[in-house]
C-alpha cells in the first residue's frame, strides 16, 4: 500500500518524523505531498518548497519515500483531485487537519489519524516563535534539519522577515 503524508512542514520538525516513521511502518511506500508549496519567505512560510523538500529528505532517508510539492489551489471543493492530478495514485490517507480529513473522507479515501506526539512541543508555529525569539528550538527538529536550517540562515531570513512584520 502507498500511504499519503499532507503538510507544510515549516519547518520538518520531530513530530512529523514520529509520525512519517509509523506511516512507513505500515505502508509499503509513503507519498508525501509538500503543500503551500508557492509560498515563502513568510513568518508563517519561512521556508521554500525545495528546503522543505530538503530538509525531509536530510531527516529521512529511506527509498519507499516520494516527495511532490502540491500548490495551494484555495477551492476546498477541487482541492483532492488537484492534489491527485499532481501525485502518484495513494491508497491510504493519513491526517489529523480536520479539513483534510473531511475533504480525503468525502472523496472517498480511507483516512487514518495520527497520534499527536508531542505536540506541546513540536508545533511548527511554536519553533518558528522560538527561532525568532532566539530561544533554543535545534533540539525540536531533527539534527540534520536544525543544521540545514542554520547552513541556509534560515533562522536568520525568519527573524528579519518578523521585524519586518512589526
Amino acid at each position: 500500500m502507498r500511504a499519503l503524508y499532507v503538510g507544510r512542514f515549516q519547518p520538518f520538525h520531530k513530530g512529523h518524523l514520529h509520525n512519517v516513521t509509523a506511516i512507513l511502518e505500515e505502508n509499503d511506500e509513503l507519498l508525501i505531498a509538500v503543500g503551500s508549496a508557492q509560498y515563502s519567505h513568510t513568518v508563517k512560510d519561512p521556508f521554500t518548497c525545495g528546503e522543505r523538500i530538503e530538509m525531509i529528505r536530510r531527516a529521512v532517508d529511506d527509498p519507499h519515500m516520494i516527495i511532490v510539492p502540491i500548490p495551494d489551489l484555495n477551492i476546498h471543493g477541487l482541492w483532492v483531485s488537484h492534489l491527485c492530478n499532481l501525485t502518484p495514485r495513494f491508497d491510504r490517507v493519513y491526517s489529523n487537519d480536520p479539513l483534510t480529513v473531511r475533504l480525503f473522507t468525502e472523496a472517498g479515501y480511507e483516512v487514518t489519524s495520527l497520534p499527536l506526539y508531542k505536540r506541546e512541543i513540536y508545533t511548527a508555529t511554536k519553533i518558528r516563535e522560538k527561532i525568532i525569539q532566539e530561544e533554543p528550538w535545534e533540539n525540536d527538529v531533527p539534527a540534520k534539519v536544525a543544521t540545514f536550517i542554520k547552513k541556509i540562515q534560515g533562522d536568520q531570513r525568519l527573524r528579519d522577515l518578523a521585524q519586518n512584520n512589526r
